[in-house]
């Protein structure tokens, strides 16, 4: 019998707010139920064991990452519009690090539900950079060389990669301007 007051969104939250601040590695079927003061074995109440809690953990934060993007980039075009994604970004990922790592595995195949999520994401950057032209293939590369920059800089500066004492906000400024350049000459 599920307890009362604990359904699924309680205990999604429950890890979301675990991961981000231990990290992803750090949510198991335990930790969550230690959270939540309730025993693991009632978390089967509600999620089919590990990889179903970090498959709603990817869930939510696709859909968190997909909205801030939306928001942010929202009746802006070319360079505003890229300027605004990748700010928002950034921020996410600094807000939510567990929730971040959650979202970078590519969905399986047979998980519809993610891949859509997945899409939408992508779909969100493909039609920011349409406004250079980019269709197809070409669109889709972009997106990856957009999300790998992203993701490196988010990386390292988790990990304290940038020892020098620069502003690292003026760092990523200019690592978007030169993406922004390169975009522009295709």
């Amino acid at each position: 019998m599920p307890r009362i007051g604990l359904d699924l969104p309680t205990l999604i939250q429950a890890a979301a707010e675990l991961a981000d601040a231990q990290g992803l590695e750090a949510v198991t079927l335990a930790s969550v139920a230690q959270k939540l003061r309730i025993r693991s074995p009632s978390l089967y109440n509600h999620v089919n064991g590990l990889p179903d809690l970090r498959r709603h953990l990817a869930l939510k934060g696709l859909d968190l990452l997909t909205a801030e993007l939306n928001g942010a980039a929202q009746g802006q075009t070319g360079d505003a519009a890229v300027y605004a994604l990748a700010n928002a970004y950034l921020a996410f990922a600094r807000k939510h690090p567990g929730l971040y790592e959650a979202i970078q595995r590519a969905p399986d195949g047979g998980d519809e539900l993610l891949a859509a999520k997945s899409g939408e994401l992508v779909g969100r950057i493909v039609g920011a950079l349409s406004a250079y032209g980019l269709k197809g293939d070409a669109a889709l590369h972009a997106v990856r060389v957009f999300r790998s920059m992203l993701h490196g800089f988010v990386s390292l500066e988790r990990q304290g990669g940038f020892g020098l004492p620069l502003g690292l906000d003026a760092t990523f400024q200019m690592m978007i301007e030169i993406f922004l350049t390169g975009i522009r000459k295709l």
